[in-house]
């Protein structure tokens, strides 16, 4: 057998090793990603609309069931306090906020300078106010305009991208992070 031969059942034989450790990775991240979710009892979020001073503080699932009266207390809050119009909000938005949260291992409410917009609303802003998306997914209800208190704005903006599980904009001068649960962008 020559050295090149042997060079390529090599390769071959650790190519293939390779791609048997990536194929069973997804199954034991997965496995150990179920067994830390089947651990969590409930998920609590805390809120506080800075435009209509409200607070909310509320267990929106417990043991793998979803609780609509809290989703629609939590849509409440994050209505368009211009209109006074609510819409359902994305649950996968509410589960990459608690994902956050636990993150940062803040225990103190986010901030909310925007959740749901209405079509109106959007219109407005996107006419008044630089970066607003025609067809923000403010309007579907799948992003939210927030801060934490006591929690650096740069660092939340890093947890928020490190989920890897929408869209995450940074606005210094505004105070807030925007995240979504879009397709995965940053800007």
């Amino acid at each position: 057998m020559s050295i090149h031969n042997q060079m390529n059942r090599r390769s071959f034989l650790k190519l293939g090793g390779m791609g048997t450790a990536a194929a069973l990775a997804p199954t034991s991240l997965f496995a150990s990603m179920q067994k830390q979710q089947s651990k969590e009892e409930f998920r609590t979020l805390s809120f506080y609309n800075l435009h209509t001073g409200e607070s909310l503080k509320t267990t929106y699932w417990e043991q793998g069931i979803y609780h609509p009266e809290a989703l629609e207390e939590i849509s409440h809050v994050l209505r368009d306090f211009r209109t006074n119009e609510t819409h359902d909000m994305d649950i996968a938005l509410f589960d990459l906020l608690h994902d956050i949260r636990n993150q940062t291992g803040s225990k103190k409410s986010f901030n909310v300078i925007s959740g749901y917009r209405s079509p109106k609303t959007n219109a407005m802003l996107h006419t008044t106010t630089q970066g607003v998306a025609t067809k923000s997914l403010h309007m579907v209800g799948k992003a939210i305009d927030i801060n934490l208190p006591g929690f650096k704005l740069a660092d939340l903006r890093k947890v928020a991208m490190h989920q890897r599980q929408g869209g995450v904009g940074f606005y210094p001068k505004s105070n807030f992070v925007h995240v979504d649960t879009g397709r995965v962008r940053y800007w």
